[in-house]
């Protein structure tokens, strides 16, 4: 994995530490993720920080920049999985 792309790993993992809530973490996050803007893994980071916010038209434009679909479930469950291929 990337430098870059732990990176990403490990500020989500302190943002799912603390239950996905709006606050200094997330804004980590989508710093982290607008620094990066048109790298794929960045932009899906992009998409999940905008779903937390409750900005499910943001968080669209953003899983379509990164080219995936558009996530259901919970925020644990979507990071899961992200992280998973992320760490791939």
């Amino acid at each position: 994995m990337a430098s870059e792309t732990a990176t990403l790993v490990e500020a989500f993992d302190r943002l799912a530490t603390v239950g996905f809530v709006m606050g200094a973490e997330w804004e980590t996050v989508h710093d982290l993720c607008q620094a990066h803007e048109g790298e794929p893994d960045f932009d899906w980071g992009h998409a999940l920080c905008h779903r937390i916010e409750g900005d499910e038209w943001n968080a669209g434009y953003w899983y379509r920049r990164a080219g995936k679909a558009v996530a259901g479930g919970s925020f644990a469950e979507e990071w899961a999985g992200m992280r998973a291929i992320l760490s791939a």
